[in-house]
């Protein structure tokens, strides 16, 4: 065995369903007094049934969490919270309002309690992005890692099927790149095949029967393992893809997830044969495993192409100049044609193989 290090990131998680009814004890080993609710506009509903269970405890609700985090609704946010007197933030949603929560944390080290009613795994990570003058900047720092996560699969019930695939898979994105990442180790291994095997398993059940209950604890269960591995190791090229598209073109950042990882992962499979060995094991797609996962994706009827999610093929050539600017590590050196053909495929919606 080759030598590694690793680090064990601390966070409390509260796992199960009717988890959410732990919630005023959970606030209160945090210590705090004042929760600001942090949610989308249209999670509202959830962000009041949260600040009802609290009660006194709740300062208050700000809605307006938006994809890939916007730096105005995050200056909005962090003025919110110092003006309510806020000394912890409830994050109750996916990335979105997990990554304004991280905002808020970055500035003013507020803790931070995530209730994920997606499959992002974003509140495993100490992770963060902000986006400014159409550039989204990522960036790591412990201060915004959720102190607490409550994992109920009930509020997830509700989750549209379609977005609940393409969370998902935006999940397994996170535990694919991590096999192969520069600084993996065997442990995050472990967390990565068995988040994988979970998911996989987990999807084709949820989309047959939406409201089963054990095929959403089998989702978050693999979410959670997927983010934990994410938030240890680092990233390579899906995930650089992915912040230059969701960033500089404001792509939905599940969805862009879900078409450009097959594509990221037959890019790279002839450098690291062994690791997508494990991926197509776990995904029960042994002999190859882009395809695999380009077949998972387009059979539970997610989108496998970018054209079908709004980018638009004139801005190809710019997204690859952004994305050979400034590279993450990536086992496979990164050529700028190469890579201009890879996005012409996933524009497509080609079925790569690796």
């Amino acid at each position: 065995m080759d030598a590694f290090v690793y680090t064990g990131i601390a966070s409390r998680v509260v796992f199960g369903a009717g988890s959410l009814q732990h919630l005023e004890r959970e606030i209160e080993l945090l210590g705090a007094r004042r929760a600001l609710v942090l949610c989308t506009p249209g999670q509202r509903d959830q962000a009041e049934r949260v600040a009802a269970i609290i009660g006194d405890r709740a300062a208050g609700i700000f809605d307006q969490a938006v994809m890939h985090v916007p730096i105005e609704s995050a200056r909005e946010a962090r003025a919110e919270a110092q003006r309510m007197g806020a000394d912890c933030a409830i994050a109750i949603g996916g990335g979105s309002t997990t990554g304004l929560g991280k905002a808020i944390a970055l500035d003013s080290g507020l803790p931070i309690l995530a209730i994920p009613t997606t499959y992002a795994g974003s509140e495993m990570t100490p992770i963060y992005g902000i986006t400014e003058a159409g550039l989204k900047k990522t960036g790591k720092d412990l201060r915004v890692l959720p102190r607490t996560v409550i994992y109920d699969p009930e509020l997830t019930i509700g989750l549209p099927v379609g977005l609940s695939i393409t969370s998902g898979l935006n999940a397994m994105a996170h535990a694919a790149e991590g096999l192969y990442a520069q600084d993996t180790n065997p442990i995050m291994g472990l967390l990565a095949e068995e988040g994988l095997r979970a998911m996989s398993r987990a999807l084709p059940a949820l989309k047959a029967d939406p409201a089963d209950l054990s095929a959403r604890s089998d989702a978050l269960y693999g979410a959670w393992l997927c983010g934990t591995v994410l938030g240890n190791v680092g990233m390579a090229l899906h995930h650089k893809l992915c912040h230059t598209l969701g960033g500089s073109f404001n792509l939905p950042h599940a969805e862009v997830h879900t078409v450009v990882l097959p594509h990221a992962m037959a890019y790279n499979t002839r450098a690291v044969p062994d690791v997508m060995a494990r991926i197509g094991r776990a995904i029960g797609s042994p002999d190859d495993a882009a395809g695999g996962l380009f077949d998972l994706a387009q059979s539970q009827g997610a989108p496998v192409a970018l054209r079908d999610i709004g980018m638009q093929e004139a801005d190809l050539d710019r997204a690859a100049d952004i994305a050979v600017g400034n590279p993450y590590w990536n086992p496979r050196p990164i050529e700028r044609t190469a890579l201009r053909q890879l996005l012409q495929d996933a524009w497509e919606g080609k079925r790569p193989k690796g």
